[in-house]
């Protein structure tokens, strides 16, 4: 009995290795596609975190990414939208573009970062639907929700 225990314990190990070894995988090819964009190196998002069927990218706020008012640029906050949404997409379909997605603007991003956390919700073979939330960051780190979309994304 002690050495299936001992065996399941080194089996659950070995997975939770290989499940690092995977993310590390996922997120070493995340980065390499992001700097592989000049508009997303432009913009200067940064990937936080990426895993099967999710993914968090931040953008530091800069002044040329506000409106007028010195606020986020909506068309700032709907990047990190298309991102995020693609991104989650492509972590489970592999290469892909966004057909189509809504966005819901709820308040102002008027922080020190915009913050995108996207999700994978149901995903076939050729596309799969994702949403995402983008938070507005301030300089002591808490959040506020600014925006929320839904997005269909198909393999390429």
């Amino acid at each position: 009995m002690a050495d299936a225990a001992a065996d399941k314990a080194e089996d659950g190990a070995e997975d939770k290795a290989e499940d690092g070894a995977l993310d590390d995988a996922v997120m070493a090819r995340g980065r390499r596609i992001l700097a592989a964009q000049p508009f997303s190196a432009a913009m200067g998002a940064e990937l936080v975190d990426f895993t099967p069927g999710k993914v968090v990218i931040r953008l530091p706020m800069r002044a040329d990414l506000k409106q007028h008012m010195g606020f986020a640029h909506g068309g700032a906050i709907a990047y990190m939208a298309d991102c995020a949404l693609t991104f989650a997409g492509g972590s489970v379909l592999g290469d892909c573009l966004t057909a189509e997605f809504k966005i819901n603007f709820m308040r102002p991003g008027q922080g020190v970062a915009l913050v995108a956390e996207g999700a994978v919700l149901s995903a076939g073979k050729a596309s799969a639907i994702t949403r995402c939330e983008i938070w507005d960051e301030a300089e002591d780190g808490t959040r506020k929700l600014c925006a929320a979309a839904q997005g269909t994304i198909r393999k390429v």
